[in-house]
């Protein structure tokens, strides 16, 4: 913004703005409110967006304010032709007028879409570039075996990423191979409930649910099955004594088993649990897949 033939006052104004606005910018999502203490309808959303940028601090988003009436010279560079005007820079540019979302929802929801498509990342956070080795090599060490080692990388990466879902449910799901269930659960009971849907969250969550499935000497259970191969919850408690001895193709063979003698059987729960089965393996994983298709098979033939 030039500054030739500006009084002081108005140098010391653009002065603020590259403070306040365009420098947080750079890096940061910044609201900028143009309002004016006379304006009612702006004394209703100030309390408005105070609560969204407090909320949406550790996100990397900023809030700055101009009082139309103290800064003429920047209502008159943004063309402000009513208030309250609510614009989001980023970069020194604006990149979404927000001036018709008037809700904490309806302006969370503008604010996620504008920082998940501009890759904001919050203050202080690890690079992505930096991150995704390392995630990498957390899952390697998990599925060689080592979860311990595999829990220890995940930790130390959290502290470099705490909201980052992937680290979450990585950690979460070496911690539940470690057999440390209860530091497992109490990381989920902790994640945010934005964060608490995302795919990454509920595979974890399945591991642990899956592997607090109760162990049980699978004889008895046997016995049962040889006398009465339908009987469906000796079935189902043998799925589950396998799932907590770690042995998935047994698991997803009585179930199968189950759904193909009866897959109405209790409102579905040998499917739900099936599901569950390959949901905590990963849906990506090939056996997943593989049993996937021998699910089909069995609903389809």
């Amino acid at each position: 913004m030039a500054t030739v033939g500006l009084t002081e006052a108005e140098r010391e104004s653009i002065e603020r703005f590259e403070r306040d606005v365009i420098h947080p910018s750079m890096t940061a999502l910044v609201i900028l409110d143009f309002w004016a203490e006379w304006c009612g309808p702006c004394k209703q959303l100030s309390p408005v967006l105070d609560k969204v940028a407090a909320d949406y601090a550790d996100k990397g988003v900023k809030l700055a304010k101009i009082d139309v009436e103290q800064e003429k010279l920047l209502a008159a560079q943004f063309q402000i032709k009513s208030i309250p005007t609510v614009y989001a820079i980023y970069r020194g540019q604006p990149v979404a007028d927000l001036t018709n979302y008037r809700s904490e929802g309806q302006i969370k929801k503008a604010l996620d879409q504008l920082l998940a498509q501009l890759k904001i990342e919050p203050e202080g956070a690890a690079p992505k570039a930096e991150i995704e080795p390392l995630i990498a090599m957390g899952e390697q060490v998990l599925a060689e075996g080592d979860a311990a080692r595999a829990a220890n990388i995940f930790a130390q990466v959290r502290d470099m990423a705490p909201d980052n879902v992937e680290v979450i449910g990585g950690l979460v799901r070496a911690l539940v191979a470690a057999g440390q269930s209860a530091e497992a659960r109490e990381i989920l009971d902790g994640v945010p409930e934005e964060l608490a849907s995302k795919p990454e969250i509920s595979r974890a969550r399945a591991a642990l649910e899956v592997a607090s499935a109760p162990a049980a000497d699978t004889s008895a259970l046997e016995t049962r099955l040889a006398a009465n191969p339908d009987d469906h919850e000796a079935r189902l408690e043998y799925a589950s004594a396998k799932m907590a001895a770690g042995d998935r193709d047994s698991a997803a063979d009585a179930l199968l088993e189950i759904i193909r003698r009866d897959r109405e059987w209790n409102e579905g729960a040998a499917r739900q649990r099936f599901l569950q089965l390959l949901e905590a393996q990963g849906l990506e994983d090939p056996w997943s897949g593989a049993q996937r298709r021998r699910l089909s098979a069995v609903l389809f033939t």
